[in-house]
C-alpha cells in the first residue's frame, strides 16, 4: 500500500527549535499569517491558500456591495456592509495594539537568541529586519489581520472542520507540545531528550547530541554557529576527564570523529578475530527472528486460515453510531479466538479437546499468545507472505492493548517476538555468536561467477562449521538442533539482505558505470524540469545524479536495518501508551498513530547517510504518523517495495544479452530501435534515474516531492507507467511479470 508524500521540499520544516516558537498571543496571529503567505510549513499552506481563495471571493462580493450599497433595498446586504465596517474597526484597533507590542518587544529582545529568528525571517520573507517591523505594522499588517480574521470566520461557519482535521492529523506537533512541557534531564540533548549531549552551541545556548545538532545546524544562519565539542574520555584511574574544544560548524563537516575506546561502537561489518566481532553478531541477533520449527508451522497455517475468513477491519475500522466500538472490538477478538480453537480441534482432536474442554479464553491465554507471536515472527522473515492477513492481525493486536478492551477481555494476546538473541540468552548459549566458525556457518553461498567444485567446497565448509558449533555448545538447556535453528535463522537474515539490500548497491554501480555527474552524454542527460513529463522537481544533470545516488544509498541503509525497524514498528504499534486515531487521510479511513521508536531510528539512518554524502539534495523530512504515512505498519509496507521495484529492472538489464544472443531477429530489433545493447541499457537506466526520482506520484502538488518518503512514491509512480515505455517489450522478453514481488 503506497501513501502519498509532501511535494515542496522548502515547505517542510527540517527541525523544530524551542527558540523559534512565539510566546505572545498577539504576535502569533501575525506570524501565522506571514508563515501562510511564505509557505514554510507542511499543512498550513493548504489551509492558507483555501482561506485566500475564499477571501478573494468575499472581496469580489464586497466590491459589489459597495457599488450598490447606496441603492440597495435588500436588508441582508445592509447587514453585511455593517458587519464589514465593524470588522474593519476591529482590525484597525487590533493592529494598533499589535504594532505597539511588536515595537516594544523589538527594543527589549536579547541579541543572542532572537537575532537568529530575525535573520531567519529575513531569509523567509525577503525583507531586512529593520524594515520588517515597519511593513508589518503598516498596511500589510492590516491586510494580513483582515485575511486571518476572515479565515477564522469562514472556519466557524463551516463548523471548524478544516481546523479540526489539521489538528487531529498533525500528531507529531502534539507530541512536541507534550514533550516541550516536560523537564529536560541534565546532560541530555534538548531535542530528542534521550541521548547524551555531545555539542554545546554558543548562539543557541543549548546542548545537542550529534544527530540533532547536525540536523538543526545543517542549513541557514545556524550553519555558522560556533559550538563546543564535549568529548568524554575515561582514564585508567577511573576518573572522568571532559575536554571541551571550540569548533565551527564548517570544521565539523571536514573532520571525522574518532570513537573512544570506552564509547559504544557503531554497527559495522568487521573482520573475524577482532575483539568486537562477536559483539557485532550479538547486536544483530537481537533483531533476527528465530526460524519456525515444524510444530510452529502447523500453528501458522491455522492462524492464516482464521485470518483469511475474519472480517475484523471491516467491522471495526468504520464510522458507526449504532453500537459501542469497544464492544465490537471485544466481540471480534473473541470470535477470532473461537475460530482458532475450532480449527485446532479439526487439526488435532486430542489437543483441541484439551484446549476447549471446560476452559475459558483466559485459561488459553498462553496458546493465543504463542500463535499470534508465530504470525508476527514469520512475517518479518518473509515479507512477501501474509500480505492481507498480517494487517488484520496487527490491527487486532493494536486494539487488544487498549485499556477498556483489555479490561473486558481479561486476557493478554501479546508477548515479545522470539529472536536468536533472546532464545540463546535464555539457554545460556550466547557464546555461539562469539566463535570464529560463526562466519562460515551463517554465510550465504552465492554461485555467481563460481565453478561447481568451488560451490561444493563452500557448502561443505558451511556444513562442517554448523556441525562443529552445534556439538561444541550443546548442553542440557540447548540442544544441537536448537543451535542449528539459530544458525539457520542468521543465514536467513543474510539471504534477506542479499535480496533486498544488495539490489540497491547494484543499481548504484550501474549509475556510476553509465553516467558521469560532470559530463553529459548526448541523449542521456538526467536533467529534469518541473511541469515536463510529469516531473515535480527541477534538477540539473549533476544534481539529479547526486539525488538518485543519495536516495539509493539511503534505501540501502534502510534495508540493512530493516529487521531492527520492523522490531521497532512492532513496538510502536502494540504499545498500550501509544493510541491511534481513525482519520480520513485522503485514501480512506486509516489509523493515524505516532511512531517514536521508528522515527528515532530513521533519523539516525538518515543522519549517517547525510554524513557520507558530499551535500544533501532535497528535503530531509520523514513522514511518520501523519496523513502520508499514518502508522508504522504503513512505513514498513512502503519500504518493503524497494526490492520489488529494483529487482525486475536489474533482471531485465542483466538478461538482455543472453536473450538476444542466439536470436537474430531480436538482435536486429534492438539495433534498429535502440542502436546497441549498451545504448538500450543506458536508455532504460536514464529514464529510470530521471523519472523515478522526479517528485511525482501524488494527486496534488502538496503530497509529493523530494522528502524521504516522497522519493519512494515517485519511484512507484514510474513503475505504474512502465507499459507506456518504448522499451517495455524488452522487459517482457526478459521474463518481467510485474512489480508486485512475483517473477524474481
Amino acid at each position: 500500500m503506497m501513501q502519498s508524500e509532501n511535494a515542496d521540499p522548502q515547505s517542510q520544516p527540517e527541525y523544530n527549535s524551542p527558540a523559534s516558537e512565539n510566546t505572545s498571543d498577539d504576535r502569533q496571529g501575525s506570524t501565522t499569517a506571514s508563515v501562510a503567505l511564505t509557505n514554510t510549513t507542511e499543512q498550513t499552506p493548504i489551509t492558507a491558500l483555501t482561506g485566500m481563495d475564499q477571501y478573494n471571493d468575499m472581496d469580489t462580493s464586497d466590491s459589489i456591495v459597495d457599488n450598490i450599497g447606496n441603492n440597495a433595498t435588500n436588508q441582508e446586504e445592509i447587514d453585511e456592509a455593517a458587519a464589514e465596517e465593524k470588522l474593519d474597526e476591529y482590525i484597525q484597533e487590533d493592529s494598533r495594539k499589535a504594532s505597539q507590542e511588536v515595537a516594544q518587544g523589538v527594543s527589549n529582545e536579547p541579541e543572542d537568541s532572537d537575532s537568529e529568528v530575525e535573520e531567519e525571517e529575513e531569509v523567509i520573507s525577503g525583507v531586512t529586519p529593520s524594515s520588517y517591523g515597519q511593513e508589518v505594522n503598516g498596511t500589510q499588517m492590516k491586510e494580513l489581520k483582515r485575511k486571518q480574521r476572515m479565515d477564522e470566520i469562514l472556519q466557524q461557519e463551516d463548523g471548524d472542520s478544516e481546523l479540526e482535521d489539521e489538528q487531529m492529523t498533525d500528531v507529531d506537533q502534539e507530541l512536541e507540545q507534550e514533550s516541550a512541557s516536560a523537564p529536560i534531564p541534565e546532560g541530555l540533548c534538548v531535542e530528542c531528550r534521550d541521548q547524551e549531549a555531545s555539542f554545546s552551541c554558543e548562539q543557541c545556548s543549548e546542548d545537542f547530541c550529534e544527530m540533532c545538532f547536525a540536523m538543526i545546524h545543517r542549513t541557514g544562519n545556524r550553519r555558522d554557529h560556533k559550538f563546543k565539542n564535549l568529548n568524554v574520555k575515561m582514564k585508567t584511574n577511573g576518573k572522568v576527564k571532559t575536554t571541551v574544544t571550540n569548533i565551527s560548524n564548517d570544521d565539523m563537516e571536514t573532520e571525522e570523529s574518532v570513537p573512544e575506546d570506552d564509547e559504544p561502537k557503531s554497527i559495522n561489518i568487521i573482520s573475524s578475530g577482532s575483539t568486537s566481532f562477536g559483539e557485532w553478531f550479538e547486536s544483530r541477533a537481537k533483531y533476527i527472528p528465530l526460524r519456525l520449527n515444524m510444530e510452529e508451522r502447523k500453528l501458522l497455517r491455522l492462524l492464516e486460515a482464521a485470518l483469511n475468513v475474519s472480517e475484523y477491519t471491516d467491522k471495526i475500522d468504520i464510522i458507526s453510531y449504532s453500537s459501542s466500538k469497544t464492544r465490537r472490538m471485544v466481540h471480534q477478538i473473541k470470535d477470532l479466538c473461537s475460530i482458532l480453537s475450532g480449527l485446532m480441534v479439526a487439526s488435532d482432536y486430542k489437543k483441541g479437546q484439551e484446549l476447549i474442554n471446560n476452559r475459558s479464553f483466559e485459561d488459553n491465554q498462553e496458546f493465543f499468545q504463542k500463535i499470534f507471536e508465530i504470525g508476527r515472527r514469520h512475517k518479518i522473515m518473509n515479507p512477501e507472505k501474509m500480505r492481507d492477513a498480517y494487517g488484520k492481525l496487527m490491527y487486532m493486536l493494536m486494539d487488544s492493548v487498549i485499556p477498556d478492551v483489555q479490561d473486558m477481555l481479561s486476557f493478554n494476546l501479546i508477548i515479545p517476538i522470539k529472536t536468536v538473541y533472546s532464545f540463546l540468552k535464555e539457554r545460556g548459549g550466547l557464546a555461539v555468536l562469539h566463535h570464529d566458525y560463526i562466519v562460515d556457518a551463517t554465510k550465504e553461498i552465492i554461485p555467481d561467477g563460481k565453478s561447481r567444485p568451488q560451490i561444493n567446497k563452500e557448502i561443505r565448509a558451511k556444513e562442517r562449521a554448523i556441525e562443529n558449533l552445534s556439538r561444541k555448545f550443546a548442553s542440557d538447556k540447548l540442544t544441537q538442533e536448537e543451535i542449528k535453528q539459530c544458525l539457520y535463522s542468521i543465514g536467513d537474515n543474510h539471504a534477506y539482505l542479499r535480496g533486498n539490500r544488495d539490489c540497491c548497491e547494484r543499481m548504484v554501480q550501474y549509475l556510476q558505470k553509465y553516467f558521469n555527474p560532470n559530463k553529459i552524454e548526448k541523449g542521456y542527460s538526467l536533467a529534469i524540469s518541473s511541469g515536463r513529463n510529469g516531473a515535480r522537481l527541477s534538477h540539473s544533470h549533476e544534481m539529479q545524479y547526486h539525488y538518485a545516488h543519495q536516495t539509493l544509498h539511503l534505501w540501502r541503509e534502510i534495508q540493512h536495518e530493516m529487521f531492527m525497524l520492523w522490531a521497532l514498528s512492532d513496538q510502536d504499534l502494540l504499545s498500550e501508551h501509544n493510541t491511534y486515531r481513525l482519520r480520513d487521510t485522503g485514501q480512506g479511513l486509516n489509523r493515524v498513530q505516532m511512531c517514536p521508536a521508528v522515527s528515532k531510528c530513521m533519523h539516525s539512518i538518515l543522519h549517517r547517510a547525510q554524513q557520507k554524502a558530499r551535500y544533501w539534495v532535497g528535503s530531509s523530512v520523514i513522514h511518520l504518523g501523519d496523513k502520508n504515512v499514518p502508522n508504522a505498519l504503513m512505513f514498513i509496507d512502503k519500504y518493503n517495495q524497494v526490492s520489488r521495484i529494483l529487482n525486475p529492472i536489474l533482471i531485465c538489464i542483466e538478461n538482455i544479452e543472453s536473450v538476444i544472443k542466439n536470436n537474430t531477429g531480436l538482435r536486429k530489433y534492438v539495433e534498429n530501435s535502440f542502436g546497441s545493447v549498451d545504448e538500450l541499457k543506458k536508455s532504460i537506466l536514464a529514464d529510470f534515474f530521471r523519472y523515478a526520482f522526479d517528485g511525482s506520484g501524488a494527486d496534488n502538488f502538496f503530497d509529493a516531492g523530494s522528502c524521504i518518503d516522497g522519493r519512494l512514491t515517485s519511484a512507484w509512480n514510474w513503475c505504474s507507467l512502465i507499459e507506456k515505455k518504448a522499451y517495455f517489450p524488452i522487459f517482457l522478453l526478459t521474463g518481467f511479470v510485474g512489480f508486485d514481488g512475483d517473477g524474481f
